[in-house]
């Protein structure tokens, strides 16, 4: 599976942005979508995940403000992320869990995207 993330970029406190991602290959062997951001000097930290049942998971720091969503037949997701504050400034990561085999599971990552929030 490869993934190709987009959509990041540079905005003022307060500010929306809506990163995508957009998966090919064996893409049926996807079992959850997310992104991740690092941060510099800082370890990567979820910042949303949703599972192929459609649970949604978020991290502290982001929730009520970001929403992470999928668009299921062009196997892509996105991030809408709202009130932005300059703590958000990380590069974001698309990640996805792939099962190709019962009890096989891996993570594959896409390129980062850099977001950049000014006050």
């Amino acid at each position: 599976v490869q993934l190709q993330a987009s959509g990041g970029g540079s905005v003022q406190a307060g500010g929306s942005l809506r990163p995508s991602c957009v998966a090919t290959g064996n893409t049926v062997a996807i079992v959850s979508k997310g992104w991740y951001r690092r941060a510099p000097g800082k370890q990567r930290e979820l910042v949303a995940e949703i599972e192929s049942g459609g649970s949604t998971h978020y991290g502290d720091s982001v929730k009520g403000r970001f929403t992470i969503s999928e668009i299921k037949d062009k196997n892509a997701w996105y991030l809408e992320m709202t009130s932005l504050k300059p703590e958000d400034t990380a590069d974001y990561y698309c990640g996805a869990d792939v099962s190709p085999l019962a009890g096989i599971r891996y993570k594959n990552w896409g390129q980062g995207t850099l977001v950049t929030v000014s006050s």
